[in-house]
């Protein structure tokens, strides 16, 4: 199952995981020794730690003790926190801004109950749990996605895919709801445009290349405003991820592949 395309772009970690054992805190520390160091934006290096429990005073609550301690509080034996803290591996400059995003819309918010909701915090939540990441270099492609032209990109123009068009699973959320796809699964996608270059590069350069460019995207101030910067991507759509959608009338449920709702932003 996770040498499944929908798990792509946990590939470079998940091979060092030891098969046939579900990973403990160790386990995830040690691969974050293999890295090259691993800090959120305060500075502080990251490190998975057991979750806390009871009413917690704010710099203790997930996402401040993240950003002022680097301590990413992760569940054992819990396949969600499991991908979170992978996502984190792969991911680790996207994943740190969009804690950095989280912690300010806490500092700024005016009342407790604000700081439970906003446009910042609803955007990056989404992004993390859910988020899909769209590498394409070729603008007819980019605009059959914006548009909602699921035929047209994904059957009729499914030889362009994976070499002008590649996605790349971010949200660790989605990534646990891939252990057992199914027709309805859609994933939140952030699209960027890339050379055609990038699809040649190996998987791990790929990803290390995204993680800079989703980092900017969430950190830009004008950015991460509004859940419509992102647009619904049906996932067992894309070729390669479902064995039905070689055939065209896969398309033609409209319960999953849903006419457009009007433009999205870029």
């Amino acid at each position: 199952m996770l040498n499944s395309p929908l798990f792509e772009s946990l590939h470079p970690v998940l091979r060092e995981l030891e098969a046939g054992r579900f990973p403990d805190l160790g386990d995830l520390n040690a691969l974050l020794e293999t890295r090259a160091p691993i800090t959120v934006q305060s500075g502080k290096p990251l490190r998975f730690v057991a979750q806390s429990a009871g009413k917690l005073a704010f710099e203790s609550q997930y996402e401040p003790r993240c950003y002022l301690s680097g301590e990413v509080q992760t569940r054992e034996n819990n396949l969600h926190d499991l991908f979170n803290a992978l996502v984190w591996l792969v991911f680790p400059h996207s994943k740190a801004a969009i804690n950095a995003r989280h912690y300010r819309a806490l500092m700024e918010a005016e009342s407790p109950l604000e700081s439970q909701r906003g446009r910042v915090r609803d955007m990056a939540t989404l992004f993390d749990e859910s988020g899909v990441i769209v590498a394409s270099a070729d603008a007819e492609l980019s605009g059959l996605l914006r548009d909602f032209q699921w035929q047209e990109l994904f059957y009729a123009r499914r030889s362009e895919i994976g070499s002008a068009m590649g996605f790349y699973i971010f949200g660790h959320g989605l990534h646990e709801k891939s252990m057992r796809p199914y027709v309805g699964m859609t994933g939140q996608g952030l699209l960027l445009e890339v050379g055609r270059d990038f699809f040649s590069w190996p998987l791990a350069r790929r990803m290390g290349y995204l993680d800079e460019r989703v980092a900017e995207y969430i950190n830009a101030p004008s950015r991460c405003l509004d859940t419509r910067e992102l647009m619904p991507v049906p996932l067992l759509g894309i070729p390669g991820w479902c064995a039905d959608n070689q055939h065209a009338d896969y398309y033609e449920n409209r319960a999953y592949f849903r006419p457009g709702r009007g433009s999205a932003k870029d």
